[in-house]
């Protein structure tokens, strides 16, 4: 039962408010640690502890208020110039909000906040105090039970008591240790003193993971759930009232023109009266549905205010300093994907301080300077938002990045002298792709872009990358405005039409039967030089070819390159997508309907090409001038 019962909505609006609150006040500390002395700085920091503490206590979590009014106390005391901020109170302070996250976790779950750890508070009363803060001594993680041991020598941990501390019950069943293959990412946050607790960071996520849900400062306790309130301007709801209210006066004319041609008034100025309504009703319809959609439209900067931190606890950590600068955090985007957006540009921030920025050793010998610049930014153009993640640091070297594939084993020599720069750093997103000489607790798995490329494809969006050695590394995501309207080429197979997106489609071509080439015992034709594979799009779906096709659509993603044979196309529609939950073919992202009534199926070309085939072997194809590998027989 909950300990808040009577008090659930009270609770979850304290939640929201405190949780934007507390990723406000992580922000500020960033901000203050590089600025000790800005006074209004540590008043907005006082407040917000202040404010969060009296939203507690109206809920009686005791807990969470001893913790916030210490740390009030500390910084009413560095406000009024008593103390002055230092490294080791910044990490106390720091860890001080890390304990509060966790206990709106636990609040989130209905239940009162444990204590924070007594060596915490501690550290924050000798801070208060005025004396040196002592560092916080980690317990060690004691050694789990052993169970087998490997050919090589080393133990392995029972798994099943690892199950059971992380499900928190008992394990029914034994969970096999994964093969060493089988990435497990071990990148959790700042050893933790329970043992508990120890274990279920020692183990981390595993790679059907979402990159960088186990990042340090990564995807809190708190924030796995998904969030389903959304704040919307009082304007726009009003617009919507308003477009409504419109719309019900219009079906009222058409009404009463109806009951009139029933009637038999058939005249030109009943008809000219009817084709007004008609069109005034299509336009206001077009209004109400923009109007909804920007009901749906949220600021970005409330997925970026979490970053700062994540940067600056990763940059300590790894001995760098790292300035994470923030742009176009008014641009708005489809609150359904702010979430979805969340764990890959936590994951591209990552490793652009781990990977892209150099240690200030390196800065200096290379005349930078020794503080490293990491840039999120984000931006509308057009009908897309493009959001970057870039850095000054030393930029990627396309040979050493062809020379490490090959030595994995995930690159052909042939398919190594064809690539160019942009296909050699597309290589960093194949599965199993690392630089990393050695497994850290930040990198060196393999695990990640590949999961973020598939994150933003999923999101119908492409991720490209530009670089220049010594320069620096910027990541380019490009995403549509929303999800709910897809832009979408449709195409034929007899007459029975199908959706593809548009974000895909680079070109239409002809196809003509003598430019069709066999190179390995596929067809592939060449545009502009590069071969590319030809796949009927029958073949894909397991239809019988009735005909030979026509045309020919050119598609493309960040790696992936082919030419979709079909036999006629019937231009492009703004599709409003409507998903299929209960029965979902393997393929099909969802239906719309055409405005004759028609549902039409959108596929999804890569669970289609999957289903077809080896997509890797696709994905390789656009970089390989001979020998090129298609799908289809």
């Amino acid at each position: 039962m909950s300990d808040f019962a009577g008090m659930e909505d009270l609770l979850q609006d304290f939640l929201i408010e405190a949780g934007d609150l507390l990723s406000g006040v992580d922000n500020k500390l960033v901000d203050l640690e590089r600025f000790p002395d800005d006074l209004n700085l540590l008043n907005e920091i006082f407040r917000g502890f202040h404010t969060i503490k009296g939203g507690a206590g109206f809920l009686n979590a005791t807990e969470l208020v001893t913790l916030c009014h210490l740390t009030e106390n500390l910084f009413d005391k560095l406000r009024n110039g008593e103390l002055a901020v230092t490294s080791e109170m910044m990490d106390v302070i720091l860890e001080a909000t890390g304990s509060v996250r966790e206990m709106f976790s636990q609040l989130e779950h209905g239940t009162q906040p444990h204590p924070a750890d007594p060596a915490l508070i501690e550290r924050l009363k000798v801070a208060i105090a005025g004396q040196p803060v002592p560092v916080a001594v980690k317990a060690k993680a004691p050694e789990a039970p052993v169970k087998a041991e490997t050919p090589g020598g080393a133990h392995e941990p029972d798994w099943n008591l690892l199950y059971s501390a992380v499900t928190n019950a008992p394990a029914v069943r034994e969970v096999k240790p994964e093969p060493a293959k089988a990435d497990i990412e071990v990148i959790g946050p700042a050893p933790v003193e329970d043992p508990e607790e120890i274990i279920k960071h020692a183990i981390g996520r595993r790679s059907s993971d979402r990159p960088g849900a186990s990042a340090p400062g990564g995807r809190r306790e708190g924030e796995r759930q998904r969030d389903n309130s959304i704040r919307v301007d009082t304007a726009r709801l009003d617009q919507v009232l308003n477009l409504s209210g419109e719309i019900g006066l219009t079906k009222n004319r058409l009404n009463a023109l109806r009951s009139d041609i029933l009637s038999g008034r058939n005249d030109t100025e009943t008809l000219h009266a009817l084709d007004l309504a008609v069109g005034q009703l299509d336009l206001l319809v077009s209004d109400l549905q923009n109007a909804v959609m920007k009901t749906r439209m949220q600021p970005i900067g409330r997925l970026f205010q979490k970053y700062p931190r994540i940067a600056r606890d990763l940059a300590r950590n790894l001995g760098k300093d790292v300035e994470l600068v923030l742009a176009g955090e008014e641009t708005e985007i489809d609150k359904t994907m702010i979430e979805d957006l969340s764990d890959p540009i936590i994951h591209l921030i990552r490793n652009a301080v781990d990977h892209g920025v150099e240690d200030a050793a390196e800065r200096r010998a290379n005349g930078k300077p020794e503080k490293s610049v990491v840039r999120l930014e984000a931006r509308q153009e057009g009908d897309h938002i493009v959001i970057l993640v870039a850095d000054d640091g030393r930029g990627m070297n396309a040979e050493r990045l062809r020379a490490k594939a090959l030595q994995k084993g995930l690159i052909t020599d042939e398919e190594a002298n064809t690539m160019d720069e942009r296909q050699s750093y597309n290589l960093i997103f194949l599965p199993g792709f690392s630089m990393a000489s050695q497994v850290s607790d930040v990198s060196g798995r393999g695990v990640g872009m590949d999961v973020v490329r598939t994150n933003i494809q999923k999101l119908n969006g492409s991720i490209d990358i530009r670089s220049q050695q010594g320069k620096g590394t910027t990541f380019i995501i490009s995403l549509p405005l929303t999800l709910a309207i897809l832009p979408v080429l449709l195409v034929r197979l007899g007459e029975q039409p199908f959706a593809v997106p548009l974000s895909m489609v680079r070109e239409i071509l002809p196809i003509d039967a003598k430019e069709v080439q066999e190179v390995g015992g596929r067809a592939t034709m060449v545009v502009r030089g590069e071969v590319l594979p030809v796949l009927p799009l029958a073949g894909l779906l397991g239809w019988e070819q009735e005909r030979t096709p026509e045309y020919g659509v050119l598609m493309q993603t960040a790696e992936l390159s082919f030419i979709l044979a079909i036999d006629s196309f019937a231009g492009r529609e703004d599709a409003v997508i409507k998903s299929l939950d209960d029965f979902r073919p393997k393929g099909v992202a969802g239906v719309t309907t055409l405005s004759n009534g028609q549902i039409v199926l959108i596929l999804d070309m890569k669970e289609v090409l999957g289903a077809a085939g080896d997509q890797r072997g696709v994905a390789r194809s656009s970089l390989v001038k001979k020998n090129v590998p298609a799908l289809v027989a």
